[in-house]
């Protein structure tokens, strides 16, 4: 999936985008990525983020082959927890018009649902995010007819050792997941990084489909300085995949990506 960051990118300085993409070898738009992450908690199997489905065409729907891949069947899953409703994550949920799980229960920040369920806050957002409000309508609606879809309010624990800590900018209720056991923790931050080139080093650069700029440029760098400092796993949508890695202070409010040392289990 092409990602034009030059046309996507708010705030940056003249000339930026531009700059820190070559330094990373690359030119807009490049090539995008939609991470989705399993979690065997031993008791539940529980899936954060869904990716796209047929939403976003021939770029998305490619998680239930790759969840088949890598031995699991979409009825084992137990519970889907969603970082935000916007197509991209919640997409996935459905495969031409079905539901693709059959027993899974579907969570996510009731903040968000709020916001991207009722059509009345259509006239609160930019027009060219009413495509958000109609896919995640119509993904959802077989698993809230069936009593399957539940919300949180604040931040909770919603399985033992997974933990919900609310992180509004991006959308009105985007939420992280923070998953610890034995004495490590790995954060699921959702999309607090689309344009990892640019943003590591500019945090201050937002994205056009934030919904409050502002508040998701403060979450970044909160986020970032926090698992700087703290060395932390994170789990991330939209970083080359399996988007796993940690994060590392650069100084001067300058951040570095470290992928995880990745292979595949042959």
């Amino acid at each position: 999936m092409g990602v034009d960051v030059d046309k996507l990118a708010v705030g940056a300085k003249p000339g930026e985008v531009e700059r820190l993409l070559a330094r990373s070898h690359m030119t807009s738009p490049v090539e995008g990525m939609i991470n989705a992450f399993l979690i065997n908690t031993g008791d539940k199997l529980i899936l954060i983020d869904t990716g796209a489905g047929e939403l976003y065409g021939k770029d998305g729907g490619l998680l239930l082959a790759n969840l088949v891949a890598a031995g699991y069947r979409p009825d084992q899953i137990d519970e889907i927890y969603l970082t935000h409703l916007h197509r991209d994550h919640v997409g996935g949920v459905m495969l031409k018009g079905q539901a693709v799980f059959p027993r899974a229960v579907i969570h996510a920040s009731k903040r968000d649902a709020d916001f991207w369920l009722d059509d009345g806050n259509r006239s609160k957002a930019a027009p060219f995010l009413g495509p958000m409000f109609d896919g995640a309508q119509q993904v959802l609606a077989p698993y809230i007819a069936q009593g399957r879809f539940r919300t949180f309010s604040e931040n909770e624990e919603v399985a033992p050792g997974i933990r919900t800590i609310l992180s509004p900018g991006h959308t009105p209720g985007h939420a992280y997941y923070a998953v610890e056991s034995k004495g490590q923790k790995l954060l699921i931050w959702g999309d607090t990084v689309h344009f990892a080139p640019v943003q590591f080093e500019d945090p201050a650069v937002a994205i056009r489909y934030d919904s409050d700029d502002k508040a998701a440029i403060a979450a970044r760098q909160s986020v970032f300085a926090d698992a700087a400092a703290k060395g932390y796993l994170i789990a991330a949508a939209h970083i080359s995949f399996p988007g796993l890695g940690y994060v590392r202070d650069a100084g001067a409010g300058r951040f570095i990506w470290t992928p995880v040392n990745y292979s595949l289990n042959r």
